[in-house]
């Protein structure tokens, strides 16, 4: 009996050791796993934290941006991933909102300006006749005051114009399908010529179709045409052709004048642009004619640029459109 007493002793005894070494792994097990899991748990903390450092300093400095500061930009990380190309789509986007808001903020003094020139001129004529009304030519007064108010009536009318273009790329309004070559040749009928200037209009025989607005795009025609008669010496060409390889009506407008510099091709389209003394305003330009036709030009899909004619004197000025079999 003693012995199987001491058998049981020992099985009992040998048990109570395995149970202690299962627990110790069991202890050490659960601890090594909870130390894993808060290495692991401080490791990507501390990657993540290091991977959205960038994104809370762009974070940080877009919130601080206003259309007073739009000339600062937000941190590029220096890792070319994701985050960096983010940010540098971001500081593109700034940059043109930035030119943007440049552009609309001198189009508002520019045109500030414009509309303070007349209406001082306007208020200086009444205030002189009504200080001396008895010395007053009012017959005169009454032209030089309609005068100035017509000059207002066109400015603001422009600029409405442009607000309107500027405020949508949708399709022109009331657009169709229309004859360009009808259009031009309806245009130079109705309008009259200078005494002192001879027109020369070159127009297709056959109907040249594009989609767009005609009372646009009459207006384009007819700044081109108010800008070479005020620069013609002689005369002016008017060119209406169909480019079938390009698949786009070309109207060509030149003048006899003294023509514009390279240099200023382009700017000749901004708003309110002042050139040399060859090409003043003070013949009763606003300054906006060409950039509306410019505008109106880009509404229709064309373009409307200046051709470099070396062998002639002059601006030749370039509409292409296109044709209504090219039209998406």
């Amino acid at each position: 009996m003693r012995g199987h007493f001491d058998e049981d002793m020992q099985v009992v005894h040998s048990l109570d050791v395995y149970q202690t070494r299962l627990n110790t792994i069991m202890w050490s097990l659960a601890g090594g796993t909870l130390g894993l899991t808060l290495l692991i748990t401080g490791s990507t903390w501390l990657a993540v934290g290091r991977v959205l450092r960038p994104v809370e300093a762009i974070r940080s400095e877009f919130a601080d941006l206003s259309a007073h500061h739009l000339d600062r930009r937000v941190p590029v990380p220096r890792a070319g991933n994701e985050i960096a190309r983010l940010a540098t789509t971001m500081n593109d986007t700034l940059d043109r909102l930035q030119a943007a808001v440049d552009q609309q903020r001198q189009f508002v003094a520019d045109a500030s300006h414009e509309l303070r020139t007349p209406l001082a001129a306007l208020r200086a004529e009444l205030e002189l006749a009504l200080n001396r009304p008895e010395n007053a030519n009012w017959p005169q007064v009454i032209t030089d005051a309609l005068g100035d108010t017509l000059r207002l009536q066109h400015l603001t009318t422009d600029l409405l114009l442009l607000a309107r273009l500027d405020a949508t790329n949708a399709t022109p309004p009331h657009s169709r399908v229309l004859d360009l070559a009808e259009l031009v040749r309806d245009e130079l009928t109705r309008r009259p010529t200078p005494s002192h200037l001879t027109l020369l209009p070159h127009i297709a025989t056959d109907p040249v179709l594009v989609y767009g607005s005609y009372s646009l795009l009459a207006r384009v025609l007819g700044n081109l045409l108010d800008n070479a008669e005020r620069h013609a010496n002689s005369t002016i060409t008017v060119r209406l052709s169909h480019d079938p390889d390009g698949g786009e009506a070309v109207l060509d407008v030149q003048d006899d004048g003294p023509g514009i510099p390279v240099e200023d091709h382009q700017r000749v389209f901004e708003r309110f642009t002042r050139l040399d003394d060859a090409r003043t305003r003070d013949a009763g330009g606003s300054g906006l004619g060409l950039a509306i036709a410019h505008r109106i030009a880009t509404a229709h899909h064309g373009t409307l640029t200046l051709t470099l004619t070396p062998s002639v004197h002059g601006a030749h000025f370039t509409l292409r459109l296109p044709t209504q079999d090219t039209l998406p």
